[in-house]
């Protein structure tokens, strides 16, 4: 194989609101941070492990406007890119990195509002439920109904 492959694929929440940046020719930058969550049973102690995993995304332009007005912290988004390391230097003088990736597609899952909507569906389907089987555990009146 000759060529090489830059590309990043995630599903994550959005852990902070977008930052934007606007320059002087009209372009704009988007940034924020995004979690990924991985959750696995250690075999040893047989106890649930979730690490939260960091990454910076960097949106530009249209794509960086249209993130700002409809993503809030907390929403679920997909996001395409590809790695892109940062050096700069800080106040003291070291030189520091970063890695970020540069977002080339992104689609919205969710809203925050919407998880929590769904959350709470699922409660109430859980509760119902176990309202129903202790309503079929008990014991039965004959039928009223002439069938």
């Amino acid at each position: 194989m000759s060529g090489t492959l830059n590309k990043v694929m995630l599903i994550g929440h959005l852990g902070d609101e977008v930052k934007m940046h606007y320059f002087e020719g009209g372009g704009c930058v988007g940034r924020f941070p995004l979690a990924t969550n991985e959750t696995y049973t250690n075999k040893q102690t047989n106890e649930r492990v979730s690490n939260t995993e960091w990454h910076n995304i960097v949106v530009r332009n249209k794509g960086a406007e249209i993130c700002e007005k409809y993503l809030s912290k907390g929403d679920k988004i997909y996001v395409e890119g590809r790695l892109k390391t940062r050096k700069w230097q800080d106040d003291k003088g070291t030189e520091r990195y970063s890695t970020e990736i540069q977002c080339t597609d992104f689609t919205f899952l969710s809203t925050k509002r919407e998880s929590e909507i769904n959350a709470q569906q699922n409660q109430n389907q859980s509760v119902e439920k176990s309202t129903e089987n202790n309503a079929s555990t008990a014991p039965s009146e004959p039928d009223d109904l002439p069938f």
